[in-house]
């Protein structure tokens, strides 16, 4: 694919870190289950086990084969047609419960400084605006997305800079304050929210096609997001921890009163209206990622050539339309007891990517590798083993998770099973435009 604009490796941190956190927001519940010293640990061990061994493999699979559709070329290649299409799917579905969370998520911000201007039907009509002005600002192609993604950020992370100095100027809690008991202990649960709040590495790599100097640059972009993020989590915590604000007492959503409690309520709306950028940046910048895949599903003949067209701009229109409109359909339902379907489905997806790096290293050894995952095979397949027990530890935890009265990990196994299936059903598809 020939694109008439290329991203380059600030916009790529940038548009990461809104791929993978959005902001602090997501932190709460962690708090609330396991406490600040719990939180911090469990917010910077994560990162070792989950993202670092994400963004090696990434590093080394994006340089080696820079192509458009990323993570579905790397899988296809290394291990067969059938599980690339199982890559894709795994994504895509996953997809379906993450991008539904963050119109809701634009919502419940924009309620807490202006109650009513969400209220009744207002609320899905402002959903709906928000998954339009997206759709829009896509399809001007990825140098706006990557360019605009910077300056969200400055907008997004500025309250919290004001945040971790009010929390610092304030007069440390006495010790019988800070050590608060928690009602609700729940470590796994907490480890289960940091998998999630930390994922997403990987998806910047569907845009290959799209960035300036994809051997140098990916490495770089995923390093450099990977300090962003750790950062923008721990010390929002590790400042708010030193004044002894009940962990009790944190919710979603639960920045906006932590902020009213240390700096009054310009910051608390200020943190407000900075979710409210979370949730717009996160979605256009995943709307990015994921709208190439129907792209080369496409050119690979699983989907109507017609999701091939691109505009001026080099953006797949089509492909970018149709699944704005399917999210768009889906963003009522909500979707926010979901989350391990979340986890469940684009975890599968993240160990199909640490198998294609095994798959590779052994079916292609003489790939020109610009970035390399050092210790050879052994080294390839290590970093694999962590993300793997992690994945083994989040549904031992929520096995018994219920969506009325279906298990999510029966769910999450169903859908599973559904890719199957759809992978012989697709070559029925006519390919004519």
């Amino acid at each position: 694919m020939k694109s008439l604009s290329r991203i380059s490796v600030v916009p790529m941190i940038t548009a990461t870190y809104f791929m993978v956190a959005g902001g602090p927001y997501g932190l709460e519940d962690i708090v609330q289950k396991t406490g600040y010293a719990a939180t911090l640990l469990i917010l910077i061990i994560t990162p070792l086990l989950w993202s670092l061994p994400t963004a090696l493999m990434v590093s080394e699979l994006a340089t080696a084969i820079p192509e458009e559709g990323g993570f579905y070329i790397w899988v296809r290649r290394g291990m067969g047609r059938f599980w690339g299409f199982q890559e894709t799917w795994l994504t895509m579905a996953g997809s379906i419960f993450e991008m539904a969370l963050y119109p809701n998520l634009c919502i419940a911000y924009i309620g807490r400084f202006m109650p009513s201007l969400v209220s009744g039907h207002r609320g899905l009509i402002l959903g709906f605006a928000m998954i339009a002005l997206c759709t829009a600002w896509n399809l001007l192609g990825v140098h706006s997305v990557g360019e605009g993604s910077v300056w969200l950020n400055v907008a997004l992370l500025a309250p919290f800079v004001a945040l971790i100095i009010f929390a610092l100027g304030m007069e440390r809690a006495p010790g019988d304050v800070a050590q608060v008991p928690l009602r609700h202990v729940d470590l796994l649960g907490g480890v289960l929210i940091a998998m999630w709040n930390y994922m997403g590495w990987d998806n910047l790599s569907t845009i290959a096609g799209e960035v300036e100097a994809p051997q140098r640059t990916y490495s770089r972009a995923m390093f450099g997001a990977v300090i962003l993020v750790v950062v923008s989590y721990v010390l929002p915590v590790g400042a708010v921890a030193r004044t002894g604000i009940d962990p009790n007492s944190w919710t979603t959503g639960g920045w906006v009163d932590v902020a009213h409690i240390i700096g009054g309520e310009t910051l608390a709306i200020a943190i407000a209206v900075a979710g409210v950028i979370g949730a717009i940046g996160s979605f256009s910048a995943l709307m990015l990622s994921f709208t190439r895949l129907p792209l080369v599903m496409a050119e690979d003949g699983y989907l109507p050539r017609i999701f091939t067209k691109l505009d001026r701009k080099g953006a797949p229109w089509v492909a970018i339309v149709v699944c704005a409109v399917l999210w768009a359909i889906c963003f009522p339902l909500g979707f926010e007891k979901s989350l391990i379907l979340d986890v469940l489905l684009t975890g599968l997806s993240i160990l199909l990517e640490f198998w294609a790096l095994v798959a590779l290293r052994i079916r292609e050894p003489e790939l020109a590798r610009p970035f390399c995952v050092p210790g050879g095979l052994a080294g390839a397949i290590a970093i694999g083993v962590p993300p793997m027990a992690l994945m083994v530890a989040a549904m031992a935890r929520n096995r018994a998770e219920l969506v009325g009265s279906t298990s999510e990990l029966a769910i999450g196994i169903g859908i599973v099973a559904a890719g199957a299936g759809l992978y012989f059903l697709s070559k029925l598809i006519p390919r004519g435009e």
